[in-house]
């Protein structure tokens, strides 16, 4: 069986997948610790099944929907978000229960027919504050665009002040056996769930940082999200926490990201973080480019206030693993960062003409004025050079 059934309330069930097998989620963001798939059931006087899950593990999730359903109709299939692991086994579950009926917003119905292509027998649609009278249980909608698809929206259930998520308040990682807060130590988890946040909701903070008013003024008991860990006991623990991630609330802490080909912007790198250290910044965190993949580099970059960049030359160009660090940095719309810049090139430069170019469109940065670029390799300047440049960026990452 791949997936685990577990009862939250007397009539809720979590239907969760540990998808332990995909490498890369979308296809681009490593998964070391694997992911969950997350799925809600409530057997109320009617019936309704919250999102389904990624199709890869279909045969499990069936198995428990009707087990919990105990031989019941489904009445209600909600969809508050149709990227394709939360919509993957719609089709199948339409085809078991042929009269179940859709629930979704207008942008999500439209999303049904581009994804799906299937024919949806009964249908209603709900706009931002309806409600869906399940009996003892009623679901009020609450819509929040590009957080982070443009058809997303979350529900609360008021009988015992449950809130059903989405996509916020998600993370990485399988659940091994732990499904709720309380069963768990978060620490386990806050780096998977920061790393989830820079890499798939990061880009559309702003929005996110909205829908996350409008949640705060709900009286929350539970949060069931649609990936990692249920909130049962301490919901407030990962509001705080995607608050500080949607308004890029950072930590005392430099990360230096360099490409080197040859070890001499290493070196620089080295240097640098050894000068950083000695201005009495105690957390900074030094990756190659070429060596760690830029989901990691992100996640640190959004927890600590100070970023380096370094590069080498390559074709008159920077490098093109930093290139790729560049682009991604850029598309998530970094502020509240201190950044510095540095690098070397052999017979032509380039590389930090486009570091420079980066520090003014590629997000709200407070910029270091010294600038190093090195000739080959290090010379007694440039080692000098390295120690104003730690100086400024450890007075910038205090202030």
């Amino acid at each position: 069986m791949n997936t685990v059934s577990v009862k939250i309330l007397e009539d809720l069930y979590y239907m969760g997948v540990n998808d332990r097998e995909t490498n890369l989620f979308e296809n681009m963001w490593p998964l070391p610790e694997g992911v969950a798939y997350n799925s809600y059931l409530i057997t109320d006087e009617k019936t309704a099944l919250l999102d389904t899950v990624k199709i890869i593990k279909v045969d499990g999730f069936v198995e428990n929907l009707k087990a919990n359903l105990g031989g019941r109709n489904l009445d209600y299939l909600v969809v508050h978000h149709m990227e394709p692991d939360h919509s993957g086994c719609m089709k199948t579950i339409m085809e078991l229960y042929p009269d179940v009926t859709i629930v979704t917003n207008k942008k999500a119905r439209a999303m049904i027919d581009d994804y799906l292509n299937i024919e949806i027998k009964n249908y209603i649609e709900v706009k931002n504050g309806d409600t869906l009278d399940l009996g003892r249980r009623k679901l009020n909608f609450v819509t929040t665009p590009m957080v982070h698809w443009p058809e997303s929206m979350v529900s609360y259930e008021s009988t015992d002040k449950i809130l059903f998520s989405q996509d916020i308040f998600g993370g990485y990682g399988a659940l091994n056996g732990t499904i709720f807060d309380d069963e768990m130590n978060f620490d386990f988890f806050k780096d998977e769930t920061r790393r989830y946040y820079s890499n798939i909701v990061g880009k559309y903070s702003k929005q996110a940082a909205r829908a996350l008013e409008k949640v705060k003024e709900l009286d929350i008991d539970i949060i069931c999200p649609v990936h990692g860990i249920v909130w049962r006991s301490n919901p407030e623990l990962i509001v705080d926490e995607y608050i500080k991630l949607a308004n890029q609330v950072n930590e005392e802490g430099v990360v230096i990201a360099y490409g080197s080909m040859y070890g001499n912007t290493e070196k620089m790198a080295d240097q640098l973080a050894r000068f950083i250290a000695e201005e009495g910044i105690k957390n900074v965190k030094v990756f190659d480019v070429s060596k760690t993949h830029v989901s990691y580099i992100l996640s640190e970059i959004w927890k600590y206030k100070g970023v380096v960049l370094g590069s080498c030359t390559y074709n008159n160009s920077v490098y093109p693993n930093m290139n790729q660090l560049l682009y991604t940095l850029k598309m998530n719309k970094l502020a509240n960062h201190a950044l510095g810049i540095f690098g070397s090139y052999g017979w032509s430069g380039g590389a930090v003409k486009e570091l420079t170019e980066f520090a003014s469109e590629g997000g709200n940065f407070e910029v270091a004025p010294t600038i190093v670029e090195t000739k080959g390799t290090m010379k007694e300047d440039d080692i000098e050079s390295l120690r104003a440049l730690a100086k400024e960026i450890a007075q910038l990452v205090r202030a």
